[in-house]
């Protein structure tokens, strides 16, 4: 069964949208971190996933009132339009390089292994963001930016064996939280079973 959203009341945010398309602000806060996650597995530059994760949205926005509700969680649909986009953008950048071995949207599958692996993304983006601020400095430049531990130091000023900890801190926080979240999640699923 593939994963639903946070909100129970997703059908509710959809048919609010469609109506009122100043809703979907909402559905653009539930979901950009999937998307942009979707997006930055399948794309090596982070303006291209920014870039991509905005037309996403921009698509989505001009295209609500076709959605139609057939019980499928609304990121499915996101994530279709965000396949269609990432096969764009490599139409696009294949005037300048060769395109890789992608011929169309069944190229970047929309299922329910993808969407979990898209949740675990989005789940550590946000949690990645509750951390102190030196913290979530030395994680997003050593992974997002892939700075080696001198260039992190040297850019911050700080000692080698300062960037180890606070990489080191950050990564056991981390771990914790999102074995929290998810022992939370399992408990969330059982509860909904039993009832």
């Amino acid at each position: 069964m593939p994963p639903t959203t946070n909100q129970p009341d997703e059908r509710l945010l959809v048919e609010a949208a469609q109506r009122d398309p100043a809703r979907f602000a909402e559905l653009y806060e539930c979901n950009f971190e999937r998307v942009y996650a979707y997006a930055s597995r399948r794309l090596n530059d982070r303006a291209a996933v920014e870039d991509v994760t905005a037309e996403v949205f921009h698509q989505a926005l001009a295209n609500l009132e076709r959605f139609e509700w057939r019980g499928t969680p609304f990121v499915a649909w996101l994530l279709r339009i965000a396949a269609n986009a990432v096969v764009d953008y490599w139409r696009r950048a294949s005037r300048e390089q060769p395109l890789p071995d992608a011929d169309g949207p069944e190229s970047f599958p929309v299922n329910a292994e993808n969407i979990d692996q898209v949740e675990r993304q989005a789940l550590l983006f946000r949690l990645v963001r509750t951390l102190p601020p030196d913290q979530r400095r030395v994680i997003e430049m050593r992974f997002a930016e892939e700075k080696s531990i001198r260039e992190i130091a040297g850019e911050l000023g700080r000692t080698e064996g300062a960037v180890k900890q606070l990489q080191f801190r950050a990564m056991q926080s981390l771990r914790a939280q999102a074995e929290a979240s998810t022992g939370d999640k399992a408990k969330q699923r059982l509860g909904e079973a039993n009832a």
